[in-house]
């Protein structure tokens, strides 16, 4: 190995330690923050309590604080952010910081009277080394998780954010395109339960399928006239983004993977494989109206490699064939009952309104 090789390798070690430490630096200080506001939380409500009028009393709590505050450290300590510190603590010590530690414990259960008397029993359970191994997202996360009123919603884009490490701004993107209600209507109550518990959990094909799919990022506007080409050009410009729109677990393969049958040629648009379900996934896309002959022709490439691709201890190949618009009752009796390899979903290139897109999955189902 040359001098210079030797050199090289060094250098790219030591940054990588660098960065690494850093990286360990940075969330040791972003979760000191976040328990530090966690425990003043506790004591403006607690001193709240003691109060007569409680919501004058606090009111005048927090203006005086913000003051002195001020004084002693800058900027920082505005009336709202106190507040926003205060409604973080009343949040997460009654709902996903107990839950937590239930969990921690292995305590299946949660009586009603724990859940009356938490501000009790607070102080006796939760201690620095518990909160630092609760609080594990920085406080601009927690700041924009405050926003959703729905619990479950809120837990399941903690639980993501947590396990596939989203910045603020990947958080917000899976927020605005409604992630949690595209997986949460394609599920019964208990699999509904299991996204506020566990995040998302890939279990069988069906769990990786959205409908619709997403994709603002691409830049195309709704009703410029691209081709299917296009499309797949700016997919494969923007491949990060179109992963994490897919979800977990995704790699990307080939485009136009090509397929031969008695010297005729055939090419799959873009083929993927799942780590999870340890399958292959193809993705066909489609301009405008989904036709059966879609359908048919995924068909034909999910058998393929099925028979000539898989291997041991691999899973049957997933399609998907992404279009514009379909027809629920074309899908239903092209495909055979009990389908749960070939799937039909559509696609927004214009992220609409949470409103409008909410619309659209209810619609959709």
């Amino acid at each position: 190995m040359s001098k210079e090789l030797q050199n090289k390798i060094l250098f790219q070690q030591v940054v990588a330690l660098l960065q690494n430490a850093r990286q360990q630096v940075l969330r040791a200080v972003n979760s000191t923050m976040v328990c530090t506001y966690f425990e003043i939380g506790r004591m403006i409500v607690e001193e709240e309590q003691s109060g007569k009028d409680r919501a004058e009393y606090g009111k005048q709590i927090l203006k005086g604080l913000s003051q002195d505050l001020k004084k002693e450290f800058g900027k920082g300590f505005s009336l709202r952010n106190l507040e926003q510190i205060r409604k973080f603590y009343l949040i997460y010590s009654k709902s996903a910081l107990l839950l937590r530690i239930l969990d921690n414990q292995k305590t299946q259960t949660v009586s009603a009277q724990l859940l009356d008397n938490i501000s009790q029993t607070m102080s006796a359970e939760l201690n620095a080394q518990t909160l630092f191994s609760i609080f594990k997202l920085s406080w601009s996360h927690y700041s924009f998780l405050m926003r959703i009123e729905d619990e479950k919603e809120r837990r399941f884009y903690e639980i993501e954010s947590e396990k596939y490490n989203w910045s603020v701004r990947e958080l917000k993107r899976q927020y605005d395109s409604a992630l949690y209600t595209r997986l949460a209507l394609s599920r019964d109550k208990e699999g509904v339960m299991k996204l506020s518990e566990k995040g998302q959990i890939i279990e069988k094909p069906r769990d990786i399928i959205k409908d619709p799919y997403i994709l603002e990022f691409l830049g195309l506007p709704e009703l410029h006239q691209y081709s299917e080409n296009e499309l797949e050009e700016e997919i494969i410009n923007k491949l990060e983004h179109f992963l994490l729109e897919l979800g977990h677990g995704f790699t990307f393969v080939a485009r136009q993977k090509r397929i031969t049958f008695d010297d005729k040629h055939f090419r799959i648009d873009l083929v993927f494989y799942n780590r999870v379900l340890k399958s292959f996934v193809l993705i066909d896309l489609k301009i405008g109206e989904l036709k059966h002959q879609d359908l048919g022709q995924m068909q034909m490439y999910v058998n393929y490699y099925d028979r000539e691709k898989r291997i041991e201890g691999e899973n049957k190949t997933i399609g998907i064939v992404l279009c514009q618009n379909k027809s629920d009752l074309v899908v239903e009796y092209t495909l055979p009952e009990n389908n749960e390899q070939i799937f039909a979903s559509k696609y927004k290139t214009v992220l609409p309104s949470r409103e409008d897109l909410i619309k659209l999955i209810s619609e959709s189902k």
